[in-house]
This record gives C-alpha cells, sequence and structure tokens, in this order.
C-alpha cells in the first residue's frame, strides 16, 4: 500500500498539475509494480500516477501485434505525466477532451490510477473506464476522464488507460499475415484485456481490489464492455459491467472486414494479393500515411459504400472474440455478470452534426434496408411519423445503432443474469434548442461530476442546479453498482421491461417506446 496519510492536495490548471508549496515528499506516492516503482503526485485532492507502460510498445516488429508484456525498469520511474493518445486523426484530440499540442503516439500503451488519499485498510473496488470515439478517436488523458470526482463520491479506485484505435486496433489486416510478418486480429480488445489483466496483477499495491472490478464505458467503450462480455479470455477479469449507449451491431464478420481492409490497402497504393509485400509495408509505413488513408475510408468512402456499418469496429474472428457480442448474449455464451445497460433519449441528434458514423440521411438509410431487410422497412419506418424527414432520419437512425442493440442485449442477458436498463432524459433548455433531447454523450458530465466546469461547462448545455442533482442521482446509482449494491429500480426482464428514466424527476417505465421496440423486432442487423 502507498504512503498517503496526511497527505495535502495539490494544485492544477488547464496546461497539467502543478504543486503547492506544501505538497508531500514525492516518496510517499512511490508504489511498487510487476515491472518497477513508480512516483505519482496528488491532484485535486487524489492521489494519481500516469503514464504507466502496461504493455510494450506497440512498434516496429510489435505493429499489428498482440500486446506484449512491458519491459521491466530499475529506477524509480516519474508517473506525474500522461502518456500520448492512440494514432488518430489530427485535429479531433478535443473529441477525447485533449488539446491541440496533445501528444499522438504509436507507443501508447498506458495506464493510469487514481485513489483517495485517506488510508484504508481494506482493498476499495476498482473503477475500469474505457472511453469512445467510434474507435478511431480518443484517449484517457482528456479532463473529463480523470475520474478524480468519483474518486472522492465513491471512495473507490479509479483506472483509465488507452488501446489502439483505428487501423492500428480495429481493422482486421490478419489476412496479410505470414510466417515471418506476423498481423493479429482484435488489437484495440485485445489492448483492453491485457489492461485488465495489468489491474489483476497490480491493482492491490495501490489499494484497489482485484476481485471487484466494475468496467464501464460510452458509446464505443459500452460496446467494448459488451464485447468483453464475450471475450474468453476476459473471464474472471471483471465482476459487474456497465455499458452507456453501446452500438452492439457494430461488430462484423471476417469476410466483411475483409473487403473494407482490402479497400484500405488499395488506397495505399499496394497490390492485395501478394501477402508479403503487404504485410511488409504494413509494418513500416509511416503511422501518419495509415492514418490517413484509413481516416479517408471512415469518414469519407465508407458512410455512402457500406451504410449502417462501422468499419473500424472488432471481428467476429472465431477465436479470440468467437461470437457476435449479441448472439452470444442471445445463445447464453456471454459471461453472466451484473449489468447495467442504457441509452440517450435521442441518441442520433449529436453524431449527426459531429461524424459520419451513424447512417442518419434518408439515402443511406434506404439503401441499408435495401441491403438487409427490404421486407420490414415499411413496417419500420411507420413508427417514426413523418419520415423521411431529416428529424425522422436521424431518429431512426439512433434506435437502430443504440436502442434496438441494447433492448436485444438486455433482454437475453435478462434470462441468465441481474440486469437492468435505464434512459437517460434529462436535457437542459440550450440542450433541446440544439438537439431537441438528450442526446448521444451528454451522460459524461453526469457520470464523472463535472456538470458546468471543463469543456462541457463552456458549451451552457447544463443548468448548475438541475444538472448536479441529477448528476448525483446518476453518478451515485454507479457507485452503488461497483460497491455490489442493486440499482434501485426494478431488474429488467422480458415481461415488464421496467426502465428507469433519469430526467428532472425520475420514474419508472414499462417497455417504453414500444411501438418503436415492436417495429425492429424482425431487423437482425448488418450481415
Amino acid at each position: 500500500m502507498y504512503g498517503i496519510q496526511g497527505l495535502r492536495a495539490a494544485d492544477t490548471t488547464t496546461t497539467g498539475p502543478r504543486m503547492t508549496a506544501q505538497a508531500p515528499d514525492v516518496r510517499e506516492l512511490i508504489v511498487h509494480t510487476e515491472t518497477g516503482d513508480v512516483r505519482g503526485i496528488v491532484v485535486d485532492g487524489v492521489c494519481t500516477w500516469r503514464g504507466i507502460p502496461y504493455a510494450a510498445p506497440p512498434v516496429n516488429d510489435l505493429r499489428f501485434r498482440a500486446p506484449q508484456p512491458a519491459t521491466a525498469w530499475r529506477e524509480v520511474r516519474d508517473a506525474g505525466s500522461f502518456g500520448p493518445i492512440p494514432m488518430q486523426k489530427r485535429g479531433f484530440e478535443a473529441m477525447c477532451g485533449a488539446g491541440a499540442r496533445t501528444p499522438i503516439s504509436e507507443d501508447c500503451l498506458t495506464i493510469n490510477v487514481s485513489a483517495p488519499m485517506r488510508h484504508n485498510s481494506q482493498l476499495r473496488p476498482v473503477v475500469f473506464w474505457i472511453y469512445g470515439g467510434g474507435f478511431t478517436l480518443g484517449g484517457s488523458r482528456g479532463e473529463l476522464y480523470r475520474g478524480n470526482r468519483i474518486v472522492l463520491a465513491g471512495d473507490v479506485v479509479f483506472v483509465s488507460f488507452n488501446y489502439r484505435l483505428g487501423i492500428f486496433g480495429f481493422v482486421d489486416l490478419s489476412s496479410w499475415s505470414t510466417t515471418d510478418c506476423q498481423i493479429d486480429s482484435n488489437l484495440g480488445l485485445r489492448d483492453q484485456v491485457a489492461a485488465l489483466q495489468w489491474v489483476q496483477r497490480n491493482i492491490a499495491t495501490f489499494g484497489g481490489d482485484p476481485d471487484n472490478v466494475t468496467i464501464v464505458g460510452e458509446s464505443a467503450g459500452a460496446m467494448s464492455v459488451v464485447s468483453l462480455m464475450c471475450i474468453p479470455s476476459a473471464a474472471g477479469l471483471f465482476h459487474r459491467a456497465f455499458a452507456m449507449s453501446a452500438c452492439g451491431f457494430t461488430a462484423y464478420s471476417q469476410e466483411r472486414h475483409r473487403l473494407w481492409a482490402e479497400a484500405l490497402v488499395k488506397s495505399l497504393k499496394l497490390n492485395p494479393g501478394d501477402n508479403t509485400a503487404v504485410a511488409h509495408e504494413l509494418k513500416s509505413l509511416p503511422a501518419e500515411n495509415l492514418v490517413t488513408a484509413a481516416s479517408n475510408f471512415f469518414y469519407d468512402t465508407a458512410p455512402d459504400a457500406h451504410p449502417g456499418v462501422l468499419p473500424s469496429s472488432p471481428v467476429v474472428d472465431g477465436d479470440f472474440l468467437p461470437r457476435h457480442p449479441i448472439d452470444a448474449f442471445e445463445d447464453g455464451t456471454a459471461h453472466r455478470l451484473p449489468l447495467v445497460i442504457g441509452t440517450m433519449s435521442r441518441e442520433g441528434a449529436l453524431l449527426h452534426r459531429a461524424l459520419p458514423v451513424i447512417c442518419s440521411r434518408v439515402s443511406r438509410l434506404d439503401a441499408m434496408f435495401e441491403q438487409t431487410a427490404p421486407a420490414l422497412r415499411g413496417r419500420i419506418i411507420q413508427a417514426y411519423p413523418g419520415y423521411p424527414s431529416k428529424k425522422t432520419a436521424i431518429d431512426v437512425a439512433g434506435d437502430f445503432t443504440f436502442l434496438l442493440p441494447t433492448v436485444r442485449i438486455a433482454s437475453a442477458h435478462s434470462r441468465l443474469a441481474d440486469c437492468w436498463v435505464y434512459r437517460f432524459d434529462y436535457a437542459a433548455p440550450l440542450t433541446r434548442l440544439m438537439f431537441g433531447e438528450a442526446t448521444h454523450g451528454l451522460d459524461l458530465p453526469m457520470l464523472f461530476g463535472t456538470t458546468g466546469e471543463g469543456e462541457m461547462g463552456r458549451f451552457d448545455l447544463f443548468r448548475r442546479r438541475s444538472s448536479k442533482q441529477i448528476s448525483q442521482r446518476f453518478q451515485g446509482t454507479f457507485l452503488d453498482f461497483v460497491h455490489g449494491r442493486s440499482p434501485r429500480w426494478s431488474r429488467y426482464d422480458e415481461q415488464g421491461r421496467l426502465t428507469r428514466i433519469f430526467d428532472t424527476i425520475d420514474r419508472e417505465e414499462g417497455d417504453p417506446r414500444r411501438e418503436r421496440r415492436l417495429a425492429w423486432a424482425d431487423f437482425k442487423g448488418p450481415p
């Protein structure tokens, strides 16, 4: 256990931590890990250790390989600064709450830990946070994701980490693997499992309980949560799961991923029929070239060429991820752990404006239905009066991407394990003006207790009194769950489908938006 008695808080600014004159002796924040000792800092009333390698840098021969053990060090390692965020398109750093000068690197597999300053003779519950960003954007160093208020409010140990994104983490290039130049699948998910394994081996020295770990994520992070519940090698690494806006369909077959990867290989002016040459070039091309080619495909080509799907995504490889997550939940092979899963009232509104990652244009929706469910199109759109207006197209896309898979996962999981479902409806007047209703991502400051502050506060999307009150209730629900207490509403089942609605006044509803659910009932998702 680290020495934390009597420590004083450190000051922090937008450019990073600044220790006060009363800062503790840094030797009191030295913690032993399996690869060496690390020295943390005190920021905003919590002890924090940043940028600890949990795996070897995935560069050179280790590019496109499963994460390998980190190299040990002898001297005490400074853990006062975050590591670089994963490779991604420059200019989007603000999407993960980081500044324009944020370091970006392939060498990104680092983990961060925050813990209360007060000593506790018993190990504390662990919160394991997985950021979102469409599997192409994001990182763990953003101000929003530091988890200080969760640590203070919940008396927990908070863990965040980086995992590989885009072409480096969620494009299946394994078809070009050779004996001399090997390439693995599902690299981003493998990173997540490696980080969980690091937690199991090391978190006790930070005061965290390796037998009491809750994984939580939003958007692509929530899809990661759902996927981890279906990955055999993740069994036993966590004990509860909390999924916020899981885009549950976004895992696809090897055949589909092969088509996308081939398009990317061709865009790099490589011959997809020459495995040896392709594998060598993929390993040696500058990382920026790969990011540029992938970004052009993800954001410009794919939304029209492949409507309704997300090319940067997990691959059902039959090995690491044996089954599509929804299939795994429905056939009972998902890990039978307590699950809280929920959506926002109008998921599609923000993503329609921000990124073309959902199929929210009428032309793309019609093309998706033509490819997947032409016989169901009429019935589905009847549940959205006014279609094909822009507003209803956004609602159809949001429900297809988030609501439908959430209902399917909850329905299946509730047959075998404890499951609770919520919908987040609270929206301040400016939010309603901009988006109509509560939309994707606006639950994040509610969970982290940062309403009216930081990036969100600059846009004044929340009225401080009402937003703080609902933040306390939503965060309190989450922390109850982390501590092993059941949420304060009824478990979900297929008979009542009772759902907690978080709003100015919280309530329970049975089978909310039943007409939409029934309209989508026979839709199986992308092939």
